[in-house]
């Protein structure tokens, strides 16, 4: 039995949400497009909201800190969609209607 062992992990170059997907272009040429209600705080979120992100280190993550949303490059190639509770979400809900941003 043999098994897959990565040699080198990719790391996000740049990033870009509509207001369908998130696509991320990986520094080694891929480019990862992935459903936005995967992440349901940036589905929620403004285009400028979604528009500023920055990339943690040398890019193995992506934070939106208006949001406080943050996705891994590794969860992203695994198919992790958003672990948020349910509570937390409707939590971060409200506080957005109540004009905390």
């Amino acid at each position: 039995m043999s098994s897959l062992v990565l040699e080198r992990h990719a790391n996000a170059v740049a990033v870009s949400v509509s207001d369908s997907s998130i696509e991320v272009q990986l520094d080694d040429g891929r480019r990862l497009i992935v459903p936005l209600d995967w992440y349901p705080r940036l589905a929620h979120a403004t285009p400028s909201e979604r528009n500023r992100y920055e990339l943690w280190g040398s890019g193995y993550a992506i934070e939106w800190p208006e949001i406080d949303e943050h996705v891994s490059v590794e969860g992203l190639l695994a198919g992790q969609r958003s672990g948020e509770c349910a509570a937390s979400f409707d939590r971060w809900l409200k506080s957005r209607a109540n004009g905390n941003r």
